[in-house]
């Protein structure tokens, strides 16, 4: 792993991120920090959190015909404390973000209600919008965040280029995306990479490893994108699990 903001695996402050994306515009988070934040939000039973991955539904609106990814949706508000689901809803991405199968409204199956409503990702959520205002200018902080919820499951196998971020290196369209790691099983590769909104100079790299390692992207001022994941035993089920949360003034 290489990466000019990664972090040693002691505890970090909020003010230390925010020092570290004001410098660089993207950090790689380790899990024992990601852990002892999300702790501070009241995170607990990390394991049924994790195992909603395994009843994921196939996206079908990929362009390339891939049937590798399976995931589900959501979306919240978040001000002052308050984190409330909206009504479900489809995910739209403009093919200015999104060549490949932005364009259009995509309709995924909704994050089951107990994942909702999970102490873990309403940890995630607050420990996320926590983030974003201390790095937004008081002038300029939202009345509210908008917070789109994807749950990811990438199923790698040898006839199969399995892809991660299949549009390639991109830029979301937002304001935050947050990255974390939830399983790998079976899998190599899987590198995150960040460039300059050029694309031509890369800034750094990491792998999301662990569980809970964590990415931080200010889609600002960077793109990023993730290489595509094998097995590791060709012979056996493989699969790369995230969540992604990604924060828009509402």
């Amino acid at each position: 792993m290489t990466s000019s903001s990664t972090s040693s695996s002691g505890p970090i402050s909020l003010d230390a991120i925010k020092n570290r994306l004001q410098a660089e515009g993207f950090m790689f988070l380790p899990a024992q920090q990601t852990r002892a934040l999300l702790q501070q939000q009241h995170a607990a039973d990390w394991e049924s959190f994790a195992d909603s991955w395994n009843d994921l539904g196939v996206d079908r609106y990929m362009a390339d015909g891939g049937r590798y990814r399976r995931r589900r949706y959501a979306t919240f508000s978040l001000a002052d404390g308050h984190i409330t689901p909206k009504q479900h809803q489809p995910h739209y991405q403009s093919r200015d973000y999104n060549l490949l199968n932005g364009g259009i409204e995509r309709w995924f199956s909704p994050i089951k209600d107990e994942i909702v409503e999970h102490p873990t990702l309403r940890a995630i959520l607050a420990m996320s919008a926590d983030m974003a205002s201390s790095l937004t200018p008081t002038s300029q902080h939202p009345y509210k965040w908008h917070a789109e919820v994807h749950q990811f499951r990438i199923e790698a196998d040898p006839q199969t280029q399995a892809k991660p971020t299949p549009e390639g290196m991109h830029r979301d369209g937002v304001d935050w995306v947050f990255v974390f790691m939830v399983d790998r099983d079976n899998i190599r590769e899987g590198v995150t990479s960040i460039h300059t909104l050029d694309q031509k100079t890369t800034l750094g790299s990491f792998t999301l490893a662990q569980p809970m390692d964590a990415a931080i992207v200010n889609d600002h001022r960077v793109y990023h994108g993730v290489t595509a994941v094998e097995p590791e035993d060709p012979t056996k089920p493989a699969h790369r699990d995230v969540l992604v949360v990604t924060l828009r003034y509402e």
